[in-house]
């Protein structure tokens, strides 16, 4: 990364101190001078502060865009940050992402809008206007379906919920052991939060196994989900498989997908390698998973579970691929499925996508 003009004038304030109260005051004027001007971080102070979790995939998905994007920025873990924490954030979750101008900015994907709007190049968003609409929608649906696959994988079965507790407890120092039961004890019993029991285990471990499948020979020929740089798709179902390998059962199941494991670990620090892809080059491996995932089991799920919201219902039950699928009702999920439609609607006098949308029949669930 090419150093910015901010550090090299800090570092020579640092390194070359000032000799006399003209040249204290000429390095002190040259040095705002470059604050004003640069987008970085003065000798140590960065100018944005990315606050999470390795073990959230919402916080390395923003991590993730920070480096594609190349920005300046210090990755900490909340706990190394809890006065900057508990200062900006409004709500107790990660990432939060703190701007030079002491700005706090809280949920992953109104993050990223945020700053493809102020910085918008190398872009995420692909000149086809249905190919990023669909890149949209596949975001959508791996930070709101995707999340089931991480969430409840981890912590259903002993050997991943042992595996994992112990990952947090080494972190945090102590008796590994106690504090790896307490993380278990504390964490076991919330899987209902993404819908997981016994009745949608099976659901949610066939839907990885489904989606890793439809994935693996759409990136057989392409570096990332929309051609050959990363587009929203990427980040939002990259989060999720991201922290899902990194456990026993679901780790194992990605290793079974060596094109979709290459693509884990070069979203890492993903890159530009060259040009999005028009919809119709990747239509044809990539609308298999849309309609077998987005279609037939998000889509559908995400509008049963804002009606119930919306009527007050403690639980609700709905069938999903010839199976019967029941939890409580998760609220945020609602306000997500309004931001997708709204997006549509900017975007629904096109009739090729609607085409699309109906080949695969999402536009039921979005109009």
């Amino acid at each position: 990364m090419e150093r910015n003009p901010i550090q090299t004038v800090a570092n020579d304030v640092i390194n070359n101190p000032p000799t006399s109260l003209q040249d204290l005051s000429t390095k002190q004027s040259v040095l705002k001078c470059h604050r004003l001007m640069s987008a970085t971080h003065i000798a140590g102070k960065f100018m944005y502060h990315v606050i999470g979790s390795e073990e959230s995939p919402y916080s390395v998905k923003v991590r993730s865009y920070f480096r594609f994007k190349g920005l300046e920025h210090q990755w900490l873990e909340r706990s190394q940050a809890s006065e900057l924490y508990t200062q900006h954030a409004k709500l107790p979750l990660i990432p939060l992402v703190v701007t030079p101008d002491e700005v706090g900015m809280q949920d992953s994907t109104p993050i990223i809008e945020k700053m493809e709007a102020a910085v918008p190049d190398p872009t995420v968003y692909p000149d086809d206007p249905v190919a990023r609409f669909m890149s949209d929608l596949l975001e959508e649906f791996g930070d709101e379906w995707g999340n089931k696959w991480m969430f409840h994988m981890r912590w259903w079965k002993e050997i991943d919920a042992v595996a994992v507790s112990r990952r947090f407890a080494e972190r945090s120092g102590g008796d590994i052991e106690a504090t790896a039961s307490a993380i278990r004890e504390r964490m076991v019993p919330r899987v209902w939060f993404v819908g997981g029991n016994k009745v949608t285990a099976p659901q949610i471990a066939q839907s990885l196994e489904d989606a890793l499948g439809h994935l693996e020979p759409h990136l057989k020929s392409r570096t990332y989900l929309m051609g050959e740089r990363p587009a929203m798709a990427d980040f939002g179902l990259w989060g999720q498989i991201y922290n899902a390998g990194r456990d026993p059962t679901a780790g194992a199941m990605v290793d079974k997908n060596p094109n979709v494991r290459a693509w884990v670990e070069r979203m890492l620090n993903p890159e530009v390698r060259g040009d999005f892809e028009s919809w119709e080059v990747l239509a044809p491996t990539l609308v298999p998973l849309i309609k077998d995932q987005v279609a037939n089991l998000f889509l559908p799920w995400t509008v049963a579970n804002s009606v119930a919201i919306e009527n007050g219902d403690d639980d609700f039950t709905l069938e999903l691929k010839g199976n019967t699928w029941t939890q409580k009702p998760q609220k945020y999920h609602a306000r997500s499925l309004g931001v997708i439609r709204q997006k549509y609607q900017a975007v629904a006098s096109n009739a090729a996508l609607n085409e699309i949308l109906d080949a695969t029949a999402c536009r039921q669930y979005l109009a």
